[in-house]
């Protein structure tokens, strides 16, 4: 019977031996022996099961898009000063009862929006109203660094702005095709909404070439529904590949909040506008000289024109190049250069697109007659508001 047990005691402190020196060379033998306890979490009263572990991404995840975008989005905070000089709380009547409350005070009103890292060198694109009146703007960058940025230049015909910063490795956007875009694709918009924090939402593709919003200009959004609110603003709106597709600009809201309606200024602009701006310190357009509108139904009848495609000119600015070249008020715009048009806003576009100091091309109806009219294209005026 000793022999028995001593036999039994040898073989349990053999088998601990084992066991200890198992566990603390190759813990990993016991993991994949008993796999399913990694699994299964208990608990005093329910049984947990865990998926197991995986780095890959899942299957329709945007993640890598996401990932890709994320650290070029920065956050924006423009500052105003604002002086409160009602002359009433300089008065001693109200400073007897208010006390030194009543004396003026500065005040510093801000704006939050986001904006894009375009280049290594430091140059951010961002909305021209996130900035617009800002005496300081600070620059909030994914990774915690911040910095103070200087405006290179604006254009509120387009609602864009490019600012700058002085950082050194600075992660920068991959320009996507804008024009290559499809209603339908799948997009990410990328921003600071409500101040809560860089924020990704998705959405697809709903209309392209929308130019009768009326909130700038120049115009050519792309609509999605990807929720945009306020603090979206100069954010990224980007492809599944994480490829920069257009700039947040706006949204169509009854309550300030997304209703499944953003409008984002496309890359194709964008490129145009930048470099103008970096170069020449504006954005240079063709100017005509003429006051464009959409031809109604009812203008139609009353003028009786059979076609309300094109645009009609309602005014013609005197000595400009319009009025030179012969083009009276009334008369109905259909082409430049032989590119047709629907209406007005597409005729502005094409409009700023001309080269100053070069000649185009003027496809006209008067009186139901077509007339062909040489212009010399001029400088478009800064900050008006129709050619």
């Amino acid at each position: 019977m000793r022999r028995l047990w001593l036999l039994f005691a040898q073989t349990v402190t053999v088998g601990l031996a084992l066991w200890f020196i198992v566990t603390s060379l190759k813990p990993n033998w016991l993991q994949q022996g008993f796999s399913v306890n990694k699994n299964v979490s208990l608990t005093s009263s329910a049984t947990l099961i865990e998926a197991p572990s995986s780095k890959v991404v899942a299957s329709g995840s945007y993640h890598l898009a996401a990932k890709r975008a994320m650290p070029s989005v920065v956050n924006i905070s423009a500052s105003r000063n604002s002086n409160n000089n009602n002359p009433l709380l300089s008065d001693p009547f109200f400073k007897r009862f208010f006390g030194e409350q009543a004396r003026p005070k500065s005040e510093r009103p801000s704006s939050s929006g986001s904006g894009v890292i375009m280049s290594p060198q430091g140059h951010i694109l961002t909305n021209n109203h996130v900035i617009q009146g800002a005496n300081a703007i600070e620059v909030a960058l994914a990774d915690g660094r911040q910095a103070t940025a200087k405006v290179i230049g604006t254009d509120p015909d387009t609602d864009l702005a490019v600012l700058q910063i002085d950082l050194k490795d600075l992660p920068t956007i991959t320009l996507g095709h804008s024009e290559e875009s499809n209603v339908g694709d799948v997009v990410l918009a990328i921003g600071n909404p409500f101040g809560v924090g860089q924020t990704v939402t998705m959405g697809i593709v709903s209309a392209l070439g929308r130019n009768s919003v009326g909130i700038n200009t120049y115009e050519n959004f792309i609509q999605t529904d990807a929720a945009v609110n306020p603090g979206n603003s100069g954010g990224a709106l980007v492809d599944a590949n994480g490829n920069l597709l257009g700039i947040n600009s706006a949204i169509y809201s009854q309550n300030g909040g997304s209703l499944g309606i953003g409008f984002a200024i496309p890359v194709s602009t964008i490129k145009m506008v930048m470099e103008a701006i970096i170069t020449d310190g504006q954005v240079v357009r063709g100017y005509l000289g003429i006051s464009p509108e959409d031809i109604t139904a009812e203008m139609a009848e009353s003028f009786n024109i059979k076609q309300t495609k094109g645009s009609i000119v309602a005014a013609v600015v005197r000595g400009g190049p319009a009025d030179q070249a012969g083009v009276k008020p009334g008369d109905i715009c259909i082409a430049i250069d032989g590119k047709v048009f629907q209406n007005s806003r597409e005729m502005m576009n094409q409009i700023a697109a001309l080269k100053p100091n070069s000649k185009a091309k003027l496809k006209i109806l008067r009186q139901s007659n077509e007339i062909s009219l040489e212009i010399n294209v001029g400088k478009r005026p800064p900050f008006k508001l129709e050619e």
